[in-house]
């Protein structure tokens, strides 16, 4: 029985080579002679005919394998490259806040640090140099009204007309409204701080006498019988600003000027 089936198998395959060869005769025919004329270029080359091209269905497999055009194997299984990773173009920084943030000018930014850093390298604002103005009020020639919140003070000479000065006031808590009188004037004062202030600030000199560097300045009017004057200041920056605690101070040459133009028992009205 195993001597028959190996017959049989050799028959079969015996056939199907010589199905193989009688396809590859047919496809070997040689092509109809071809004419050239003088004038005319030699014709185009026939396409070139594999026996792959036209050949019968070999099932595949194993077979296909055997009997099979390498080369054509591999056109129909291409090998697969070698894999390569993929390069990732480098894309630029980016900032959202850089667009935000406006160029700084080089030429401005020091004097603005350096301010904010010592508040002595301030410009003086020019609203608070001393200047004649418009006076609609009511009070007499002679009259010191000194506006509070907007850090004014007010030498009334009728007319309608006052000459006005820029002041240092009391810090928060420590401003005060009312009238008083101008009870003493002193040139070049002393400083005894009370003992509220010493005990507020006990790093402060127990007495200073007059002179450019003290806190009182180069003039002083006290205001009746209260520890509250108008008076001068060796630190000209704080014009215009909270600062004191209760007592209305001067840039030095403007104290002196105001103190020739007012007399003892002139009135103060303090609004």
């Amino acid at each position: 029985m195993p001597r028959k089936m190996t017959l049989a198998l050799f028959a079969g395959a015996s056939s199907l080579l010589g199905g193989i060869h009688q396809a590859a005769a047919i496809d070997a025919a040689p092509p109809e002679p071809t004419v050239i004329y003088a004038n005319q270029g030699a014709p185009p080359a026939a396409p070139v005919r594999t026996a792959y091209a036209e050949r019968p269905n070999l099932g595949g497999g194993f077979i296909e394998f055997l009997f099979g055009d390498g080369q054509q194997q591999a056109g129909r299984y291409p090998q697969q490259p070698e894999y390569q990773p993929p390069v990732y173009q480098q894309q630029p920084s980016y900032d959202p806040r850089r667009a935000l943030l406006p160029q700084a000018d080089p030429q401005q930014a020091e004097p603005q640090d350096a301010a904010a850093a010592d508040p002595r390298l301030r410009p003086f604002d020019p609203r608070f140099e001393k200047q004649l103005v418009e006076y609609d009020g009511k009070e007499k020639p002679g009259t010191i009204v000194i506006d509070t919140p907007n850090k004014f003070l007010f030498l009334v000479e009728g007319n309608g007309k006052a000459l006005r000065y820029g002041i240092g006031v009391g810090k928060p808590g420590f401003t005060w409204a009312g009238v008083k009188t101008v009870s003493a004037k002193k040139e070049w004062p002393d400083w005894t701080p009370p003992p509220e202030m010493l005990q507020r600030r006990p790093d402060l000199p127990r007495h200073m006498a007059g002179g450019p560097d003290n806190p009182l300045g180069a003039r002083a009017m006290y205001l009746g019988s209260t520890l509250y004057r108008i008076h001068g200041s060796n630190e000209p920056w704080t014009i215009g600003t909270n600062v004191s605690s209760g007592c209305i101070r001067m840039r030095n040459q403007d104290v002196i000027d105001l103190y020739g133009r007012v007399n003892v028992g002139a009135k103060v009205v303090v609004i």
